[in-house]
């Protein structure tokens, strides 16, 4: 495709007042007016016929395979223009996708050398799910920089934008040697549990209320019952997914913060030895896995994760939660992620929440509002910003008095900064284990 440049637009509208300058004060010459755009439009024509060919330029685009949400990646691009005057400069263009963020709305400058140019596309993802380009075009400036020798060429790239699992990778290891979780292991799992483990010979230092008596009576010597922690604790991990769960926390939805956390703490659980399950829901229950255990089941729980869509619709407390409690055969730990805003869909929570206390350990995380802090803290400049701020402290008012209703059922909160909210649920996790409160 061949298209005039701004520079060939505006050259041939220079000779506009030229040819009216003629018409005025040499009526007779008034065709020599026309000399002027006809040689712009003749200069044109000849940049659109010499040079490189834009069909025979070649342009390769990759992708990669798969990007963590909220990660940066990029996509590669090689270009070769063969040819007579070949360019020294090309423009890349790639076909936008509402998963992806590019650089310059997926626009690139390339050098080119001899006709051939690499270049890397910087592209942020944004959201979870299977991003796609389409379409690309390449195009560049004639020797006479009057016309664009533009082609277009269709696509088939694609990129799987998966939960960050980088806090795992990154972050796990440091985790788990901060908390002494390999003391913990050793330090719990006899002595302090509550599953009998073995009769010893009484030392000193131990507590005197495991001597076993009966025993001791029997060997005429002082025996103890020595415990041990439960190793198959159930972990359940409830992510609501609904409309609030969508909304953007510093650039990506809450539902990723949320999933990025669980992972990290499962992965802490699978290596103490613990279960996890993984239930999600918005209207209604949507992902409902089995109990896991060991940390080879850890992908298979990422592949569950990466199932999670974000819902539109209204989450539902009574109904997932009714659900949960159902399918749950013996005492658990439930990780409830939430978000809410609605006074009376949190009384649907806290009554959904009392139930479950009854029989389970039930911990909610919730993330703190930034935005409706900076409007409470922002020095108001207007009338207007008054009654934001009022109106954000009623709003964090609500939200305070909804926690501590669930505080007064028994049930463990974490509200934290998006940034803290993994280490802040393993460090609870670790602290219930080590109360044997799970």
């Amino acid at each position: 495709m061949i298209t005039p440049t701004r520079l060939a637009v505006w050259a041939t509208a220079a000779g506009a007042p030229v040819a009216l300058l003629l018409g005025v004060f040499l009526p007779r010459l008034w065709y020599a007016g026309l000399a002027w755009p006809a040689a712009v439009v003749l200069l044109t024509l000849i940049d659109a016929l010499i040079g490189p060919n834009p069909r025979r330029a070649q342009l390769h685009v990759t992708m990669p395979k798969s990007a963590p949400v909220g990660g940066d990646a990029d996509a590669r691009i090689e270009v070769v223009v063969a040819g007579r005057s070949a360019p020294g400069w090309c423009e890349v263009a790639l076909d936008g996708d509402p998963l992806l963020l590019m650089t310059d709305e997926g626009r690139l400058w390339l050098p080119l050398d001899g006709g051939r140019g690499e270049g890397a596309l910087p592209i942020l993802a944004i959201r979870r799910g299977a991003a796609r380009v389409e379409r690309l075009w390449l195009r560049w400036r004639g020797p006479l920089g009057l016309t664009w020798k533009q082609a277009q060429q269709p696509a088939a790239l694609r990129t799987l934008i998966l939960p960050d699992v980088r806090p795992v990778r990154e972050s796990g290891a440091r985790i788990f040697e901060r908390h002494a979780l390999q003391g913990l292991l050793a330090q719990i799992d006899r002595g302090d549990g509550a599953d009998f483990d073995a009769l010893v010979e009484f030392r000193s230092g131990m507590d005197r209320r495991a001597i076993d008596w009966k025993q001791s009576a029997r060997h005429q010597k002082l025996h103890a019952k020595e415990y041990r922690s439960e190793r198959n604790s159930q972990i359940v991990f409830a992510l609501d997914c609904g409309r609030q769960m969508s909304e953007p926390v510093a650039g990506l939805p809450r539902i990723d913060r949320a999933v990025s956390a669980m992972l990290l703490t499962a992965w802490i659980v699978l290596k103490l030895g613990d279960r996890v399950a993984l239930h999600a829901f918005d209207s209604r229950p949507r992902i409902a896995s089995g109990l896991i255990t060991g940390s080879a089941a850890f992908p298979e729980l990422q592949r569950l994760a990466a199932e999670i869509d974000y819902g539109s619709d209204e989450t539902n407390y009574t109904f997932a939660l009714t659900n949960l409690t159902t399918a749950l055969k013996r005492r658990s730990m439930i990780v409830l992620f939430t978000e809410f805003t609605d006074l009376t869909a949190a009384e649907f929570m806290v009554r959904a929440a009392a139930r479950l206390v009854e029989t389970h350990l039930l911990l909610v995380v919730v993330l703190r509002d930034d935005e409706l802090e900076a409007l409470v803290e922002a020095e108001p400049q207007s009338a207007d910003d008054v009654t934001r701020a009022v109106t954000a402290a009623a709003l964090l008012r609500d939200r305070h008095l909804v926690l501590l209703r669930l505080r007064h059922l028994g049930a463990h909160v974490i509200e934290s900064p998006y940034g803290q909210v993994a280490e802040r649920l393993v460090a609870a996790y670790v602290d219930l284990k080590r109360r044997d409160a799970l």
